[in-house]
């Protein structure tokens, strides 16, 4: 009869301090990729337009409208038409200047856009804040992308008295890709579409 070797009990402790090591070493591999890489692409989105308005009379808040300008490279089409849904998100931040501690953020706002597909009806669809729009084709989708208007972030009083400074980006939101995606957004520049935070034009006097 032929006995079958099995591991001792050095054998087995050997085995699982080379799978724990395996561990460590794949989890320092991804976080030493994403160190290496740049947070987004060179130049994959511009910020061609930023500003903040505030009205008071009618309608009355702190308004945000910015133009962004960014093509979709080809790994992210493909993905899209084969039914991943990209999530894009603009951030913008207006900052209060403080002497004696940090900076006191007073506007903190994300407005996140899903972008899909669907193959039945061969259309793409945009939603963002609460609204969502067919488009018969992708670069038609994008344009709407690309533009922000009349985005609502803080009341009309937000930004009364100190010293105020704004800031504005827009970036894929790769925490809401699948699995296997998300580890595509750390080795391929392609997947790190976004921009750079941007200063934002503040009104230098708030209307009446």
């Amino acid at each position: 009869m032929t006995r079958v070797a099995t591991p001792g009990p050095c054998a087995g402790e050997w085995l699982r301090r080379a799978a724990r090591a395996l561990r460590h070493a794949g989890l320092a591999l991804a976080l030493a990729l994403s160190a290496a890489l740049p947070a987004f692409a060179d130049d994959a989105v511009v910020v061609s337009q930023a500003s903040v308005q505030v009205r008071r009379a009618s309608d009355p808040g702190t308004f945000v409208e910015a133009q962004f300008d960014f093509q979709l490279p080809g790994p992210l089409r493909d993905a899209l038409e084969h039914g991943i849904a990209l999530y894009f998100a603009v951030d913008v931040e207006i900052l209060r200047a403080r002497w004696y501690w940090f900076d006191q953020r007073v506007v903190g706002e994300s407005l996140v856009a899903r972008l899909s597909y669907s193959p039945l009806t061969r259309q793409y669809r945009l939603a963002r804040g609460g609204l969502a729009q067919p488009f018969d084709t992708l670069e038609l989708a994008l344009a709407t992308l690309r533009r922000v208007r009349g985005w609502r972030v803080a009341e009309a009083d937000a930004l009364d008295g100190g010293k105020l400074r704004g800031r504005i980006r827009l970036h894929l939101d790769t925490s809401m890709l699948p699995r296997p995606f998300q580890f595509s957004a750390l080795t391929d520049r392609d997947w790190a579409i976004g921009s750079d935070w941007v200063t934002i034009a503040l009104p230098t006097e708030a209307p009446n």
